[in-house]
């Protein structure tokens, strides 16, 4: 009887240090944090609209090519080729770095 008891309370013991455990290494986020990573998203998106809107307007498109993640390929007055990313940024590229659009697109 003594060792049933002994056995019953140290699994009860391990399990319940196992649970804590567990629920010590899950991270939630708040609602600052969640709305913080939604205003930084929407920001960068605007940026990068915003940009590629002035980039159509006042730069050339150079046809045919396209940038290495796939967007559009601008040069500017200066003849120096770039692309926008993500976040809104021009990214100036070498001319290794232009490939040419794919015939299907």
């Amino acid at each position: 009887m003594n060792k049933k008891y002994l056995v019953g309370l140290l699994t009860l013991a391990l399990v319940g240090t196992i649970s804590l455990s567990t629920q010590a290494q899950e991270k939630k986020k708040t609602v600052g944090e969640k709305i913080e990573h939604t205003a930084s998203s929407v920001g960068n998106k605007t940026a990068e609209v915003a940009v590629k809107g002035v980039s159509k307007v006042g730069d050339k498109t150079y046809k045919g090519k396209i940038a290495p993640d796939g967007s559009d390929v601008y040069i500017n007055g200066k003849n120096r080729k770039y692309y926008i990313n993500k976040k809104g940024a021009k990214v100036y590229l070498k001319a290794s770095q232009i490939k040419d659009k794919p015939a299907g697109k």
